[in-house]
């Protein structure tokens, strides 16, 4: 592959609906561009994006994969994207590193959850977009309904510069609105012909459309336009290059990528209406002022690395987008997220699997170094006397959680450390140990993320875990008052134990923890054993009497007791004192307490009947419910943790994977009495084996 300058490079994600065809368009686009010879479907496994044995297994896309292809002289770095909200940092990611989105939708299928997850990533990315109709081959492929179906989703902007020539099993080539002109393809090519009689009316239509969705772009030309004058063809071209690139117009096309149809004009679409990558500004932090600045392809380098990936030949590949400057081969730059400096051996672009060597990564194109030390995804790569910072990739939060340990005793620290080399490539992986229930927890977008989380960890390091439900932290305290004596007496000659506590047991409200008063007077108990008495109540507070969980919000006070000059001790009076507070526990009416979270759904108003029902069941309370933009509606609720372990799962299946939610705990509340006897009998049960 040549050296190719900014003003020729073109940057894309190609993005959409799980199934609406992005890993097929791509491998056409490929195809049709002649960076490959031989063009595979996904169902055998041998796609060029498609390439980790968990996509092949799946037939699905997991990974953002980089494609460049070569074509009118110019560069696309096209990157394949997957459709599933599991993966959806991985659009984030790309959406980083491009300058517009290919969003592919399905002929027969129309706007789906994913097309609709895509559209709002890109809008909050601020990207032009290009709408590819795909599987215009396909029976039921109805181009009309598809445009009504984009419009009343996406608005009038959408706009067809295409209409498909033929329909369903006879579709053969495609229609050009723009300069009224016919293609049918031929072989891996097309003749232009005239276009047909049938057509030619809908044509002109679709054309007379275009010219005024094109003057609308500009102020100057639309006077004109009304004033009845007459647009060149050349002044609606800017026009409409202008609409496109500020994302006031989003143009329509249409292809077949199974037969090859309509492939070469999606690319020259890409070349003609999106942004050059140089043509971008950008905005980045200045380090040494603190300021935001906007900056242009001419000024120092400045780089985002949007991925990470391991690789078991080559170690860690960083890919990475250079707005400004050049990174070459066998340098030194600085990573200024981290304030570092790392040393770059050699950089090279990749097609799927396939690395392509690279004298450099200039402004505005895409490119992949291996074996950095300290950098990972959403970093900045910068000039070190010009350090600036990107601000960082806002990935989703983690919505699922497991509990999981070694398959095997002894390999704990195995899986630790493949872990960490998964967080490293993916930033929605989050693993955290809880010290309550002593498990090692690790959090991810839902159920599939997970479940590839574990097939790569058994891949690429040869370990393998179990995952099951976390358990639930629970808590214990009291509703009632106790007043108790703890004798421990132990003499049976020789040196002896005796330690004896009198002590008050009470409730404390709500997240006050625990409380130690010591009221001894007169020497009771000695000053040097009050500590110990102290201590043996903190350890006694880590193991409640019903289940085992921590006790919180008592209030102890000692008030009383006795001691022996030989035979006590500070083992004694802590002896003594997890006697008196298991006794006391017992007397003071202890309860069993489960975490409540507040939960925040966002999905559609149509949905939202579903999803109230729902947490009605899940013994939730609704606190409220809010629109928060057109067609999307919010609800709050609290909700037992117990019951939402699973709920990233219960939600995308009440949803159809368009609803989204966050939580954060909020307090604790007492356990029901039926359910608290099945945990406490469920406790036991653990501790017996």
């Amino acid at each position: 592959m040549k050296a190719y300058t900014g003003d020729k490079i073109r940057n894309v994600a190609i993005v959409g609906h799980g199934g609406a065809g992005t890993t097929s368009v791509t491998e056409a686009l490929l195809y049709r561009s002649g960076a490959i010879d031989r063009m595979c479907k996904v169902e055998d496994g041998a796609t060029t994006t498609d390439f980790e044995p968990e996509e092949i297994k799946r037939k699905v896309s997991v990974n953002a994969t980089l494609a460049p292809v070569e074509w009118r002289d110019s560069k696309i770095n096209f990157i394949d994207t997957p459709g599933f909200a599991d993966f959806v940092a991985e659009v984030k990611g790309a959406f980083r590193a491009v300058d517009s989105a290919l969003i592919v939708v399905s002929a027969t299928a129309g706007v789906q959850v994913g097309t609709e997850q895509c559209w709002k990533l890109a809008e909050e990315a601020k990207l032009p977009r290009i709408i590819l109709v795909n599987k215009m081959d396909r029976e039921n492929a109805d181009f009309d309904s598809i445009l009504d179906n984009l419009r009343s989703k996406f608005g009038k902007k959408v706009l067809p510069l295409e209409l498909p020539l033929g329909k369903e099993e006879n579709f053969e080539g495609i229609i050009d609105c723009v300069a009224m002109k016919a293609y049918r393809k031929n072989g891996n090519g097309s003749d232009e012909i005239e276009i047909p009689d049938q057509y030619k009316e809908y044509a002109a239509d679709m054309h007379e459309k275009m010219v005024e969705a094109a003057v609308e772009a500009d102020d100057d030309c639309m006077m004109r336009y009304l004033d009845g004058e007459t647009i060149s063809d050349e002044e609606i071209h800017k026009c409409l290059i202008k609409g496109i690139r500020q994302a006031v117009i989003f143009p329509m096309i249409c292809c077949s990528a199974a037969k090859n149809i309509g492939l070469g004009r999606t690319m020259n679409a890409i070349i003609d209406y999106t942004y050059p990558a140089i043509l971008n500004d950008f905005q980045v932090t200045n380090v040494a002022t603190g300021k935001e600045e906007v900056r242009d392809a001419g000024a120092p380098m400045a780089a985002l690395v949007f991925k990470t990936t391991s690789d078991p030949f080559v170690g860690r590949l960083s890919f990475i987008r250079v707005f400004s400057g050049s990174i070459k081969a066998d340098s030194t730059v600085y990573n200024a997220s981290r304030e570092k400096e790392e040393r770059v051996a050699n950089v090279f672009t990749m097609r799927g699997k396939t690395q392509i060597s690279m004298p450099e990564i200039t402004a505005g194109d895409i490119g992949v170094t291996s074996k950095l030390q300290f950098t990972a995804t959403g970093d900045t790569l910068s000039d070190k006397n010009d350090p600036v910072l990107f601000a960082p990739i806002a990935f989703p939060l983690p919505m699922y959680t497991r509990a999981i340990r070694a398959k095997k005793k002894g390999e704990e620290d195995k899986v630790m450390n493949a872990l960490n080399r998964l967080m490293d490539e993916d930033p929605t992986i989050i693993v955290t140990r809880n010290p309550v229930t002593k498990e090692t927890l690790i959090s991810g977008m839902g159920d599939q993320h997970i479940e590839i989380i574990m097939e790569r960890m058994k891949r690429k390091f040869g370990v393998e875990a179990d995952l099951k439900a976390p358990i639930v932290e629970y808590r214990e305290t009291i509703r009632g008052k106790a007043h108790v004596q703890g004798k421990h007496k132990k003499q049976s000659g020789g040196h002896g134990q005796y330690g004896d506590v009198v002590i008050d047991m009470e409730p404390l409200p709500p997240g006050s923890g625990f409380e130690f008063v010591d009221k001894i007077f007169g020497g009771a108990v000695p000053r040097q054993y009050i500590p110990a008495v102290e201590k043996g109540m903190t350890e006694c507070m880590e193991h409640g009497v019903l289940a085992g969980y921590p006790v919180v919000d008592v209030r102890i006070t000692l008030v009383d007791g006795s001691y022996h000059p030989v035979d006590s001790s500070e083992m004694a009076f802590k002896t003594a004192s997890s006697i008196a507070f298991k006794k006391a526990m017992e007397e003071a009416q202890p309860v069993l307490m489960e975490p409540y979270y507040n939960l925040y759904v966002t999905c559609g108003e149509s949905m939202m009947g579903d999803v109230i029902g729902d947490l009605n069941s899940k013994r939730g309370r609704i606190l409220g419910m809010q629109s928060v933009e057109e067609g999307l509606s919010r609800v709050e609720a609290q909700v037992p943790y117990a019951e939402i372990t699973e709920y990233a799962v219960d939600l995308r299946a009440l949803t159809q994977g368009m609803g989204t939610f966050e939580m954060k705990f909020d307090h604790y509340e007492d356990v029901p009495a039926k359910m608290a006897e099945k945990i406490i009998a469920d406790a036991k049960e653990r501790e017996a084996k």
